[in-house]
């Protein structure tokens, strides 16, 4: 079985602003609501994965690193699928994610610069789940759901670093910078959003 490389922190890289305080009662009010938009992140985030192997099929690095998170995002499919069966909660569909297609809109149109934004903001999303997963740990009654959680969150950091150093790799020279310009633009669509039952 192949070594898992060691994952770089590199979070300072991408200084996303803290959730609004506000959220978290929100979210414990309403946790059926968060767990039916939890599934589909943990959905859609495999497939973002699983859209970089299908664009950039030549850079090696990334397929494997990909194809590794996306399995790790489909493992969190079942998990979050099993929290909602234990609660007596079917799935619902999926109403899309105005944050994160926001974040999406930001992404400059020509190689290699698309590339840069697509790690980026894959980034800057895994790197706000994570937060908000934390955030739930620390406040959830049920035992097993606050291990979850705390477990899910762990797991949303080690992917935030893993497309850091995917971009910096790719853009040595101005993935840094870039990641400062998409914290801020991140800082300023949650700012414009209504605070809702939902991780992001």
């Amino acid at each position: 079985m192949d070594e898992v490389p060691e994952v770089p922190a590199l979070g300072d890289a991408l200084p996303l602003v803290a959730t609004d305080p506000r959220w978290l009662p929100i979210a414990l009010a309403d946790l059926d609501a968060v767990h039916a938009d939890h599934l589909h992140c943990e959905r859609k985030a495999a497939q973002s994965a699983l859209s970089l192997i299908r664009s950039y099929p030549e850079h090696a690095d990334l397929v494997i690193a990909m194809a590794r998170l996306a399995h790790d995002e489909t493992r969190h499919v079942v998990q979050v699928s099993q929290l909602m069966s234990r609660r007596g909660q079917p799935a619902s569909y999926d109403f899309g994610d105005d944050y994160a297609a926001a974040l999406r809109g930001l992404i400059r149109k020509g190689e290699p610069q698309r590339l840069l934004d697509r790690l980026l903001v894959f980034a800057a999303i895994e790197g706000r789940s994570a937060e908000r997963l934390g955030l739930l740990a620390g406040a959830l009654e049920d035992p097993k759901s606050r291990e979850l959680y705390a477990s899910l969150a762990t797991a949303e950091v080690r992917h935030r670093d893993i497309f850091l150093a995917l971009a910096r790799d790719v853009a040595p020279a101005a993935w840094r910078a870039r990641a400062l310009e998409l914290a801020d633009a991140e800082a300023e669509i949650l700012a414009g959003r209504a605070i809702s039952a939902r991780i992001h």
